[in-house]
């Protein structure tokens, strides 16, 4: 294959990724952005293989077939509701994959680089398995956290801060030894030891990131994963990877930026330490007594519902986990058919991952149209007759707006308390994520629906 029509496939592969990021903006135009991703992408893999491969292809090929059935099988397997986990140990893999490649092209003799070319190479090796370590560890508690066999709350050690400035440096230290290295052992021993810094910096890292902020997570190990990609394209000179890594890295990152910005909140405060890292002296201890509530029955709520002109329902995370989508969808278009105006509310960072509700609502057919996000709605809320929140927690918080010493004071919230009725479906008066309890439930105008979210539309759907 000669080296112009590589050059031309690999620009029509990265121009498919570019059209990819512009299809996945709007829900109308995902399912497009994605068929685009998956050409370039295939493309990108048949062209590396045939302008680059010269042996050993029998192992390639069982390789690609074995990793592209386990791929198949996986995603046939995988619950909507564990996408966030999914996508988490995806972006560990990646990091794994940069670490592999960066020692095997380290470890690679025949390779010769003189002068500034050995500076230069060393430095990409260097920092591709020092961010593929990082997103690796780091995507592995991610996934122990969305999984929920690691604890939501943060983990705080004592001069945490000054631990991760002392790993930074030691890590700058080593790399200088790395690059000035008398001999390839002495070189080894310093990127071992770069690889372990870097190890335990990614998981501590994201250890010490509360519950709240584990969409803004994902959305930075994705970042990351991407920016360990483009630091292989420059160690391989391979420049679709360089391209590809890019796009990947800088679009995770303006992703972050913006979930925190609608979050209130500093990209670099999320990293050093997220939500949850403080204690409220107000609220009461998860679970605690936070006053009385007032429950109500699937009759009642059915009446309320059929009596409204404007409806909010808006998703969190327990919906997801009670898979309740396809029921609070039947029960939305039985309402717009009965001349209700009916909308769904998205909070910024509702369930585990950018867009999870998102997802969760298109899954179950729910019109687009209907669809808006926290900023296009939370001013419609004395207008709203009836909000019905299912799963959500601490994105409907009062006390992210009216207690400084909450742990997610200053978080824009749904301000459905400020509705005619608000029900509630929860299983119990348990507090979200973030572990902080929600003064909501016990508003007079709150209506508490208990019982399982899906079984409980589901007789809602009945009962209209």
């Amino acid at each position: 294959m000669t080296e112009n029509l590589i050059s031309v496939s690999y620009l029509g592969a990265a121009a498919l990724f570019i059209l990819a990021l512009g299809g996945l903006k709007n829900n109308e135009s995902a399912r497009r952005g994605n068929l685009y991703g998956m050409i370039g992408m295939t493309i990108a893999v048949l062209v590396t293989v045939m302008a680059f491969v010269t042996k050993n292809y029998s192992t390639l090929i069982i390789v690609m077939v074995g990793g592209g059935a386990l791929g198949f099988v996986l995603s046939r397997r995988v619950q909507m509701t564990q996408m966030p986990e999914l996508v988490a140990i995806l972006h560990s893999l990646v990091g794994l994959a940069a670490v592999l490649i960066g020692y095997a092209n380290f470890l690679d003799t025949s390779i010769h680089y003189n002068g500034v070319e050995r500076t230069i190479h060393d430095i990409e090796v260097f920092i591709s398995i020092g961010i593929g370590a990082m997103t690796f560890s780091g995507s592995i508690v991610a996934y122990g956290k969305l999984g929920g066999m690691i604890g939501g709350q943060p983990m705080l050690l004592p001069a945490r801060h000054w631990l991760n400035l002392a790993m930074l440096v030691a890590v700058v230290i080593v790399g200088i030894q790395f690059v000035s290295a008398v001999n390839h052992a002495e070189a080894q021993t310093m990127l071992l030891i770069m690889t372990v810094i870097t190890l335990v910096f990614g998981i501590h890292m994201v250890a010490a990131i509360g519950g709240a902020d584990m969409p803004v997570v994902i959305s930075m190990l994705n970042s990351y994963s991407g920016w360990a990609a483009a630091a292989t394209g420059f160690m391989l000179s391979n420049d679709l990877l360089i391209v590809t890594g890019a796009l990947v890295g800088s679009s995770g990152a303006i992703l972050s930026y913006i979930m925190c910005r609608a979050m209130n909140r500093n990209f670099i405060s999320v990293i050093a330490g997220g939500f949850g890292t403080a204690t409220s002296s107000s609220s009461a201890a998860a679970g605690g007594d936070q006053g009385d509530v007032t429950t109500i029955d699937i009759a009642e709520t059915a009446q309320l519902l059929k009596s409204a002109k404007q409806v909010m329902v808006v998703p969190g995370y327990g919906m997801a986990m009670a898979q309740a989508q396809h029921a609070i969808s039947d029960i939305a278009k039985s309402l717009i058919e009965k001349g209700v105006n009916v909308r769904f509310g998205i909070h910024p960072v509702a369930g585990r991952m950018p867009g999870h509700m998102n997802v969760l609502l298109a899954e179950a057919k729910v019109p687009y149209d209907i669809v808006f996000e926290m900023d296009e709605v939370n001013d419609d809320f004395p207008n709203i007759d009836v909000s019905i929140i299912i799963g959500a927690n601490d994105t409907v918080n009062p006390s992210a707006l009216d207690d400084e010493s909450s742990p997610i004071a200053g978080m824009p919230v749904l301000e459905v308390w400020k509705g005619e009725i608000t029900i509630v479906l929860k299983r119990g008066m348990a507090a979200g994520y973030a572990g902080v309890d929600n003064p909501l439930f016990v508003k007079e105008n709150t209506r508490m629906l208990f019982g399982d979210a899906k079984e409980s539309l589901d007789q809602l759907y009945k009962g209209l």
